[in-house]
């Protein structure tokens, strides 16, 4: 029997390329760097240089608080995508979205928490993952 499941690392990996993707269609601008890392249900995701020439302009003009907002629509408006996306990819339910951005830094955080980890073919690559027991079920009857 061959595990036709993915790696850790191989949804982390289409997360990445995939969110660089939505986030050049959506804003603009491509994030120069997308790290993703799972932890058990919880999936934490860094976004380098992800503010537009837009929000640099407002932030360089001293309208620190129009740029915010700016960000916060944007972010807003793109939520509902990237939950579908980290769902698709990872094949597991977003409970909730957090996310964060430093226009002065260009990064962004977004942490996504899920229902259950991902069914990975190296559940033990996750890290944290919790080992279920007590009714509870495994990675690996899960996966069954």
């Amino acid at each position: 029997m061959t595990n036709d499941n993915p790696t850790r690392g191989q949804i982390e990996r289409t997360i990445g390329q995939k969110l660089q993707a939505l986030y050049r269609d959506r804003t603009g601008q491509r994030p120069e760097k997308v790290t993703c890392q799972f932890f058990d249900e919880k999936l934490a995701i860094v976004l380098e240089q992800v503010s537009t020439p837009a929000e640099r302009f407002l932030l360089n003009s001293g309208r620190k608080e129009v740029a915010e907002k700016f960000r916060a629509e944007i972010e807003d408006e793109m939520k509902a995508e990237v939950i579908a996306l980290i769902e698709e990819v990872a094949g597991a339910v977003v409970a909730q979205l957090l996310s964060s951005t430093s226009l002065e830094t260009g990064i962004s955080g977004l942490i996504a928490i899920l229902k259950e980890p991902p069914i990975v073919r190296d559940p033990e690559s996750i890290p944290k993952i919790k080992r279920r027991n007590g009714g509870e079920r495994s990675q690996e009857e899960i996966a069954e």
